[in-house]
């Protein structure tokens, strides 16, 4: 019988907040629903797994994340309140806003492909999110429909999107906590396979294109259920994004049709070289939305309204407590798609898998 979580029922921050439940869990730590007594509001608690305290590599990830996500005030991105390290036993942790309903997989497993007149203003405004973020130099690096996150009619819009996890986020040294370790080298391989750009699946510096081609990955696979290519392992996934086209998305699904500007607009989100993709994310969207004819203004879009928790907390210690730039709520964690790929691994397989292919285009000439 597993034993009971001891954090369930313990009070955070001097009594700030009361965690009432897991929602989650994943590598890294545990998603916490929690109480705040003082303004009779929910909020989401992320908390680093006690057992990784010591690792100062993830320690420094843990923070990345809370920086990079403090940084950002888009209303499509999930808001962080504040972070730090609990004075009583040294918890490292993140508040964030607490949403309700289903992440863009969940919605599209449930439900199947959505419609374009549907799909389209989702990925807008997840674009729109993302834009920000590049502007502040931050690349999430990790998109995938599990981290697009669709409120329940949040100010009075169906799909509100919120977008999450900026764990693998690449932030710039402006942006880290002192002391923080820089993770992110040329030569790892890290994210998702199936949603990798070209450029992350050979671990090369990344920059805001990649993101751009994560999010037509995610807009294909709405709109078809189904990946641009066929593959039957993470490896393979990543060896397609390097060197295949992806399958035009009219010829995806037998039977079913897309407006010509569509197909040509992730068309050229997808292309193989970043130089000829659209080259930030706001400019990607403004193109979906006259392949379609939809406008996704801010009339369709209701402003983020989110009573701020109280903030008369406690002193931080030296490493401690780091209020969020705006007030905020969070959301359940994504279940994980496929297998987890390290590092190590990854930049290995991928060396092995391409260094193979070389040999063998070699011996047949």
């Amino acid at each position: 019988m597993r034993a009971p979580d001891p954090l369930l029922g313990r009070d955070l921050l001097n009594g700030q907040f009361r965690i009432i439940r897991k929602i989650g869990t994943g590598g890294m730590g545990a998603v916490y629903e929690a109480s705040q007594p003082s303004m009779n509001s929910k909020v989401a608690v992320k908390i680093l797994h006690a057992k990784l305290a010591n690792r100062k590599d993830l320690v420094s990830r843990f923070h990345r994340e809370a920086a990079a996500m403090s940084h950002l005030t888009h209303p499509n991105t999930v808001k962080v309140l504040l972070y730090g390290e609990d004075e009583a036993d040294g918890l490292l942790y993140i508040v964030m806003e607490y949403l309700e309903g289903k992440n863009l997989n969940q919605t599209v497993r449930s439900e199947g492909p959505l419609p374009t007149d549907r799909a389209i203003p989702v990925l807008v405004q997840a674009c729109l999110a993302l834009q920000e973020a590049h502007e502040q130099g931050i690349i999430h690096r990790d998109l995938k429909p599990e981290n697009i996150f669709l409120c329940n009619k949040q100010g009075g819009i169906k799909d509100y999107v919120k977008v999450l996890d900026f764990g693998l986020a690449k932030v710039t040294e402006r942006e880290m906590r002192p002391g923080s370790m820089i993770l992110t080298q040329e030569g790892m391989v890290f994210g998702t396979p199936e949603f990798m750009s070209p450029e992350q699946a050979q671990g090369k510096t990344l920059d805001a294109r990649s993101d751009i081609y994560s999010l037509a990955v995610i807009l294909y696979e709405v709109l078809t259920g189904k990946l641009p290519f066929d593959a039957k392992s993470p490896m393979e996934y990543i060896q397609l994004h390097v060197q295949k086209e992806p399958i035009p998305l009219s010829q995806r699904v037998p039977g079913k049709s897309f407006p010509s500007e569509l197909d040509a607009v992730i068309a050229k989100a997808l292309a193989k070289n970043r130089e000829d993709r659209y080259q930030q994310a706001s400019e990607f969207a403004a193109a979906l939305q006259r392949a379609v004819g939809i406008a996704v203004t801010p009339a369709n879009v209701a402003p983020h309204s989110v009573p701020a928790p109280s903030m008369n907390m406690p002193p931080a210690r030296a490493s401690g407590m780091q209020p969020a730039s705006a007030p905020v709520v969070t959301s359940m964690p994504p279940p994980k798609r496929g297998v987890p790929m390290t590092v190590v691994i990854l930049a290995f397989l991928l060396g092995v898998g391409l260094a193979a292919i070389g040999f063998i285009v070699a011996f047949k000439k």
